[in-house]
């Protein structure tokens, strides 16, 4: 059975490696400030974020958390993985800047390692992975993305600007591609024989189409779609990763043909744990 191309070791790798660089070099601009600002994220400052990153890349070396339960009323935990995820968080929210960069050379050294000298047969070998069981290199790709989006939320926490690059972006959206039907017509319930194209840019360009038809599947073209969504690609990331309330966000979101199914579907994108 043939491999598919966008889940390739040689693809999926050098954007991981970009990612851990982009992260490595925001971590090393941080005041003792930053690490406390609030983040789109209920719950969570930057350094929550960065020590969620961090935890689950120390789960992937088959470490865990030195912290076993944590307390009580916390709202933003919706789920068992909400729970997992927040005992990292709890284990390394004491951390000074320089004990989490620390933290983070010793990881990106030993995952770098890691991955580097994985074959293609262990890479792409069966492996749990937040949708299920799948591919160890689906979930390197799914890590690739939930990378770059934390890196997204960070910048936003801190005031900087949306990053230019493109190769992460573009392992980010093909992963967003993998929900957009579920996104189409369980979310925002888009009615049998209707049909979408949504197109992205900045810093990449892309293109997705999606039909309803008994089931709402993205399928390669669209003669006629019912409606046409443009955006930014950080507006489609953020209204798909459910960061902040999607109504200010609409505004970076052009609509042509059925502008009420475009923006219920804009509303309604949400799709990350």
């Amino acid at each position: 059975m043939s491999q598919d191309p966008t889940l390739a070791k040689d693809v999926v790798l050098p954007a991981y490696l970009e990612e851990y660089a982009a992260l490595t070099e925001l971590f090393a601009g941080f005041e003792p400030a930053d690490w406390k600002r609030p983040s789109y994220l209920p719950g969570w400052d930057v350094q929550a974020i960065a020590s969620h990153i961090m935890g689950t890349e120390l789960m992937l070396l088959g470490e865990k958390p030195t912290v076993t339960e944590v307390s009580p009323g916390r709202p933003h935990i919706h789920n068992e993985i909400g729970a997992r995820n927040e005992l990292w968080v709890e284990s390394f929210k004491d951390d000074s800047g320089d004990q989490l960069r620390a933290r983070w050379t010793d990881i990106v050294q030993r995952r770098t390692a890691a991955m580097s000298a994985m074959t293609d047969d262990e890479w792409h070998g069966a492996s749990w992975t937040p949708v299920g069981d799948a591919s160890y290199s689906r979930f390197m790709r799914i890590r690739v993305y939930d990378c770059w989006l934390h890196e997204a939320d960070i910048r936003d926490a801190v005031g900087l600007p949306v990053s230019e690059r493109t190769t992460t972006a573009n392992i980010g959206l093909d992963e967003i591609g993998t929900g957009l039907g579920y996104i189409v017509g369980r979310k925002a319930k888009a009615p049998d024989g209707s049909s979408v194209t949504i197109e992205v840019s900045d810093p990449v360009e892309r293109v997705f189409h999606v039909k309803v038809d008994g089931r709402a599947a993205v399928v390669d073209s669209l003669s006629d779609p019912t409606c046409v969504l443009r955006m930014p690609v950080r507006t489609f990331a953020r209204l798909t990763g459910g960061r902040g309330d999607a109504e200010p966000q609409l505004t970076d979101v052009q609509v042509d043909g059925d502008r009420e199914l475009g923006l219920q579907i804009a509303r309604n994108m949400a799709f990350t744990v």
